[in-house]
């Protein structure tokens, strides 16, 4: 007896599978933060959030979430408003050499698609509206702690909008649950960083340089 084969919607490209076909594209020279924005299509909000959050996470030059974090902190109010996603042109033109952007998504795409296997549509009412839009509130703190100059501050919150973007992007909210709880780690971290850089800070001022009274 033949088999019978149902026809359905072909599936959408993963994330990682759509970022490895950009770099691959000869055609292209450059890659603009527009062309990114282009190519995810209605997926490009969550999607974004975590292609500038997540290379944070891993070793990088430093002023590297300097750059990465003002593109975080658009996206993410736009998130938090129900925004459809944009950037302003000064971010929107900013790109790198096609080789340089390959690199990059070849120490993200093993990452990423080890995190598309486990991703799958749960607890859905925590990453969809108005949910979402609270998780957009959160990313833009997180982005706005990432773009400070605090050692190890910008590991975590990268991590926690990385997780939270992730859940948005494929309806999940487990993972959505886990970039909350990354958040509070990372809330008592950096705050507990900066506590101790103001102590330090009060204790040169005082026994160093003799300002005490």
């Amino acid at each position: 007896m033949p088999r019978i084969t149902l026809l359905t919607e072909p599936q959408r490209l993963p994330l990682s599978a759509m970022l490895a076909a950009l770099a691959a594209d000869e055609s292209r020279e450059r890659i603009a933060v527009g062309d990114l924005l282009a190519a995810l299509g209605d997926r490009a909000l969550a999607a974004l959030l975590f292609v500038f959050a997540f290379p944070n996470v891993l070793p990088m030059p430093p002023g590297t979430s300097a750059v990465l974090g003002a593109p975080l902190v658009f996206l993410a109010a736009q998130l938090a408003f129900g925004r459809a996603p944009w950037l302003p042109a000064v971010i929107a033109s900013r790109s790198m050499t096609r080789a340089d952007f390959a690199a990059l998504v070849a120490r993200v795409g093993p990452w990423l698609a080890r995190a598309e296997r486990l991703l799958r549509p749960r607890l859905s009412l925590l990453a969809a509206p108005p949910m979402e839009y609270a998780i957009g509130l959160l990313c833009l703190l997180l982005a706005l702690v990432l773009v400070l100059p605090v050692p190890l501050g910008n590991m975590l919150p990268a991590l926690a909008v990385s997780l939270l973007a992730l859940g948005v992007l494929e309806r999940d909210g487990v993972w959505v649950l886990a970039g909350f709880a990354t958040s509070v780690i990372a809330a008592f971290v950096v705050s507990g960083v900066v506590w101790a850089m103001v102590k330090a800070a009060v204790y040169f001022v005082t026994k160093v340089l003799g300002f005490g009274v």
